[in-house]
């Protein structure tokens, strides 16, 4: 078992069989990984560095515990580390289950060193793209929340497609009041065109189409 070091992908195995963590972690410290190694998930959990690990080789068998059972705890807890499966055994089941519930791979042992190291390269590659996803969600919420009530009034309708006159109307004020809170709500959200604005409310789940949000801006309006 190594420390945490700078720069340097931390990979978490857990297996009940210490020979296999050792055989783990000799071939991920030759690769250049940190490695952690446990022998169930209870101790995983009680490290205090397994918010850090990039990628966690999971057995399915391990014991008095589950494998698939846990992975699926993980889900539900929003853990998003990706995951390969490793098993001395397994049916097409257990595979199908462990792979819905989005792993990596599935490996069977005794596995190939190659496909191993092939099967931790897309782990990270997946890690790095959902945190560059994560930091842009988080760019594009702070730039929402910046927004007054009006602005995101504006917001949304623009992204449902209504034209300024439109949005006049449905908000009972002037063409030009919606044109100055239109104008800083661009702005805050630093966005080029209604296209943009488009996909930033894709990104933020809170587009509605112009029929719907007509609709429910009637309703509350009565």
């Amino acid at each position: 078992m190594v420390e945490n070091g700078a720069g340097r992908s931390l990979i978490c195995v857990i297996d009940d069989d210490v020979d296999v963590r050792d055989s783990l972690e000799m071939l991920l410290r030759s690769a250049d990984y940190n490695v952690r190694s446990f022998a169930g998930p209870e101790e995983f959990l009680a490290c205090d560095t397994v918010d850090a690990a990039e990628c966690l080789i999971l057995d399915i068998n391990l014991g008095g515990a589950n494998g698939l059972d846990f992975q699926e705890e993980l889900r539900k807890n929003a853990t998003t580390v990706p995951i390969i499966l490793i098993s001395g055994f397994g049916d097409v089941p257990m595979t199908v289950r462990g792979m819905k519930a989005g792993a990596i791979t599935f490996l069977m042992k005794p596995f190939d060193e190659a496909a191993m190291l092939m099967a931790i390269d897309e782990a990270l590659a997946s890690n790095s793209a959902r945190r560059q996803e994560m930091a842009v969600l988080a760019s594009v919420q702070d730039r929402y929340e910046s927004l007054t009530t009006r602005e995101r009034q504006v917001f949304g309708l623009v992204t449902a497609g209504l034209m300024n006159k439109q949005m006049a109307g449905r908000l009972e004020i002037s063409e030009i009041t919606v044109k100055i809170h239109r104008g800083n709500m661009v702005k805050k959200m630093r966005a080029d065109s209604v296209a943009d604005l488009v996909r930033l409310a894709e990104v933020l789940g809170v587009r509605e189409d112009a029929t719907r949000y007509n609709r429910r801006l009637g309703q509350v309006a009565g």
